[in-house]
């Protein structure tokens, strides 16, 4: 669970950093070339990598899923009720006697 935290908090960093980069390097070219061209490019960029974080996440999750669902769950033995015989059998001086209930 802590590295999937971490590697949230990493990619979250990774985005912020690549949107301020994003929003300081091509104001200098905007002032050049003004058109509304250039606003809806960034704005795809970001879209992009927003999508590629959003998969990485969801790639990371599935994968901590599947490590999961490998791990043998362990099950206490079922419960089996033994069963007593009924039957007594008494010797009474040479006869066998059986006394069922």
């Amino acid at each position: 669970m802590s590295a999937l935290r971490l590697s949230a908090i990493f990619i979250s960093a990774m985005l912020a950093s690549a949107m301020l980069a994003g929003a300081c390097l091509p104001a200098s070219a905007q002032a050049l070339n003004s058109n509304g061209n250039d606003v809806l490019i960034r704005q795809n960029d970001l879209q992009i990598l927003e999508n590629r974080v959003q998969r990485q996440q969801y790639q990371q999750q599935q994968q901590q899923d599947r490590a999961q669902d490998r791990q043998p769950v362990r099950q206490p033995p079922p419960v089996v009720q033994q069963f007593r015989p009924s039957c007594q059998t008494q010797i009474i001086g040479t006869t066998a006697v059986s006394n069922c209930r």
